[in-house]
């Protein structure tokens, strides 16, 4: 195992964020402004440090592949993110249910969660509901149906995976389209896909979609449980900051999927019928410190190449598509749509022109 590894350790301080954001509104900056330091950090000091930090092209040698699949160390740390996130998750509940915050305060904190619930809560749940092992895809499931976006563990790898730069797939954003619109139409869509490939794997199977087997309605069953509890925990007030702390999560995950599919099409062999897979349908980056704290999320393009691949194998791909920053930054970058076309429309041109076969002037 590389020392660079325990890197991947980083991502769990951005659980500290916070109770930062506490401890500053006790040392006397107001509550209401406090409320928003998860998202400074996240989207400002972050965007700079990852510039600090530099890139890392450096892939492992596939020698080396068996050693790091064994490590329990790496194995461990997304499947270790469960308890983190639960934890964190409570004590931002709890907290908006006794600061004293106004409408602005309230939203930094219902922002800062889900925003955070989408980099402790959904990142780590995407590598491992991709897994063999019985035990990390239940761990994947329960972070996912902690945020109230279950239907991922079942879309994300039977849906996205099989249609992703494809029109079939609901995750990848089209070239030319903004990600306000994006974004509700993939929520929607990703919901109704997971219960239509469920119900028709029950089907196949002699099953009704009603029946105890479906994964969404346990998911759900489960989810509602976790609704009650908090109500019981906190009172009714809590009920619907847990629902919004999950839907700001999953609408964290479907701007991230804007960013990671951009524009990108695989080419239409015959009606239906798309080009396989490669490294080339996804954006990829490299900075370090993004990518330790995301698990490696950011060499995307590998990923869908080889969606089995554990994170810390990952490889970096130089003529796969490359953005210009980190997910930080362009997270900011799409809620700009202007700015963000101006900067990502042509690469994605060039782009589909070099997997088309044909030179990027063409």
């Amino acid at each position: 195992m590389r020392l660079s590894h325990f890197g991947f350790l980083l991502a769990f301080a951005l659980g500290l964020l916070p109770l930062a954001a506490v401890r500053l509104g006790a040392a006397g900056v107001p509550c209401d402004l406090a409320a928003w330091f998860p998202l400074f950090f996240i989207f400002v000091m972050l965007p700079l440090a990852d510039a600090a930090c530099g890139v890392d092209t450096v892939n492992v040698v596939p020698s080396a592949f068996d050693e790091f699949d064994r490590s329990r160390f790496l194995r461990a740390l997304p499947a270790l993110a469960l308890p983190v996130w639960l934890a964190v998750f409570a004590y931002c509940v709890w907290q908006m249910t006794h600061l004293a915050l106004g409408p602005l305060g309230l939203l930094g904190w219902l922002l800062s969660a889900g925003v955070l619930g989408g980099v402790l809560a959904i990142t780590p749940a995407h590598e491992l509901i991709h897994k063999a092992g019985g035990f990390e895809r239940v761990c994947g499931g329960l972070l996912l149906t902690s945020v109230g976006y279950h239907g991922f563990k079942i879309e994300h790898v039977r849906g996205h995976h099989v249609h992703v730069a494809t029109p079939l797939d609901s995750s990848s954003a089209r070239l030319g389209e903004s990600v306000y619109g994006f974004v509700p139409r993939a929520l929607r869509l990703n919901l109704r896909n997971a219960w239509r490939l469920e119900a028709a794997r029950l089907r196949s199977a002699g099953a009704t979609p009603w029946s105890p087997r479906n994964e969404m309605l346990r998911w759900s069953a489960l989810w509602l449980l976790m609704l009650a509890g908090f109500g019981a925990w906190l009172g009714f007030a809590a009920v619907p900051i847990v629902v919004a702390i999950g839907a700001g999560a999953a609408a964290s995950l479907e701007v991230i999927n804007y960013i990671e599919h951009y524009g990108l099409q695989r080419a239409e062999i015959a009606p239906g019928r798309y080009a396989r897979v490669t490294h080339r349908h996804s954006w990829n980056a490299s900075q370090r410190l993004s990518n330790w704290l995301l698990f490696n999320l950011q060499r995307h393009s590998d990923h869908h190449a080889h969606a089995r691949k554990r994170y810390a194998v990952l490889d970096h791909h130089d003529d796969s598509p490359q953005l210009p920053a980190g997910y930080a930054t362009l997270f900011v970058l799409a809620l700009l749509p202007p700015l963000w076309h101006r900067v990502m429309d042509e690469r994605a041109r060039q782009a589909g022109s070099i997997d088309a076969g044909l030179s990027p002037s063409e």
